[in-house]
């Protein structure tokens, strides 16, 4: 698909056709029968892949997903200069994809996504619902993430996007402690990388490092538009952990929902209990 000039690759489940949504009561109004659109955005180094456990399930349940790379990530081409990859700047870029999208819109953005998708509600994008997932209130806290971004990106700058990739290999398997991933798995999480342009991997590596909090920018906004939100964490969480994005939830008037048995990508390790987390909240945009 084509959001003004950028071309973002994407994956898109339809929603299944129901009865209820056959016929619609006289004077209802007609956004209340479309049935929802959920718009999935990726973290750093990710893509429109890392939510395909949820595809077939969200359509079988009335939702048409559409889960995109970001620019610069995989099969999305985007800009040489790393400051078209902060979360500013890409929040516009999904802003103007919301707008393009039916409604009502529910956006979920995942961990360096959340800061996305949170971009996009302050640049003025009309969602119905928030979603965000393993992400926090700004830069990530002091830790191995943290770590592995000082040593990386002088090695992206010197060395490319493959230099980067041989140091992120070496560091996870020290940081790993299970079992690595099946070869195929591993092949296509090698070949994404490299697909990334080094600015986008700069760019957003660099605001993992650097963004500011904005959380009361954000409550402010949801509070005055009645935009529902969800803020979600797997269980052990090592991004901004399971602390700090409650203290998150709490200034976006909310409580954190854990995902039991996941981690950083609840998406990818406990798909079943990510949905029944978020059906709530989709389904009842179009109630």
């Amino acid at each position: 698909m084509t959001v003004g000039t950028r071309r973002l690759a994407a994956l898109f489940a339809p929603a299944a056709a129901s009865a209820s949504a056959a016929s619609v009561p006289a004077g209802r109004d007609a956004a209340a029968a479309q049935p929802p659109t959920l718009l999935l955005v990726p973290g750093y180094t990710g893509s429109k892949e890392d939510f395909a456990p949820l595809l077939d399930a969200l359509a079988d349940n009335g939702v048409a997903a559409l889960a995109i790379d970001l620019p610069g990530q995989y099969e999305s081409p985007g800009p040489d200069d790393p400051r078209d990859y902060t979360p500013a700047a890409l929040g516009d870029v999904v802003a103007e994809l919301v707008a393009a999208l039916p409604e009502p819109v529910v956006l979920l953005g995942h961990s360096y996504g959340g800061l996305v998708a949170r971009a996009a509600v302050l640049a003025g994008a009309r969602v119905a619902g928030l979603v965000l997932l393993d992400s926090g209130p700004g830069a990530l806290p002091a830790g191995p993430r943290v770590q592995a971004l000082q040593l990386g990106i002088p090695v992206l700058q010197q060395q490319g996007v493959a230099g980067a990739y041989a140091l992120r290999t070496a560091l996870t398997e020290r940081l790993r402690g299970q079992l690595a991933p099946p070869p195929e798995l591993a092949e296509f999480l090698q070949r994404r990388f490299l697909a990334s342009t080094a600015a986008g991997l700069l760019g957003m590596g660099q605001s993992l490092l650097t963004e500011p909090d904005r959380v009361d920018e954000l409550a402010a906004v949801l509070a005055d538009r009645q935009t529902l939100i969800a803020v979600i964490s797997g269980e052990a969480d090592d991004a901004w952990g399971v602390a700090q994005q409650s203290e998150m939830a709490n200034r976006l008037g909310t409580s954190l929902v854990l995902i039991p048995g996941a981690g950083h990508s609840p998406n990818t390790e406990q798909p079943d209990r990510l949905l029944r987390a978020v059906l709530p909240l989709v389904r009842s945009v179009s109630s």
